[in-house]
């Protein structure tokens, strides 16, 4: 079941499928580490829903919604 990462409950890890997106913040969201076929552990999701706090190589880091929603995972 394929999904975007901003779908993905707290407590939940699922797999990178495939990033949407174009140029710069394409870059940018691969620079980080979320590339096709990595892990992805949701940690925790601020109280409006931005940003979303996950976990992917073994740090942790910080995703706007915006580019939550660009990023195909399967659950």
């Amino acid at each position: 079941m394929n999904t975007n990462l901003r779908e993905v409950g707290v407590g939940h890890t699922c797999k990178v499928v495939r990033l949407h997106g174009e140029g710069a913040v394409k870059r940018r969201i691969m620079d980080m580490g979320i590339t096709r076929g990595v892990e992805v552990y949701v940690r925790k999701v601020a109280p409006l829903g931005d940003p979303i706090e996950v976990t992917v190589r073994g740090y942790e880091l910080s995703l706007r919604k915006a580019d939550a929603e660009m990023i195909e995972v399967e659950l």
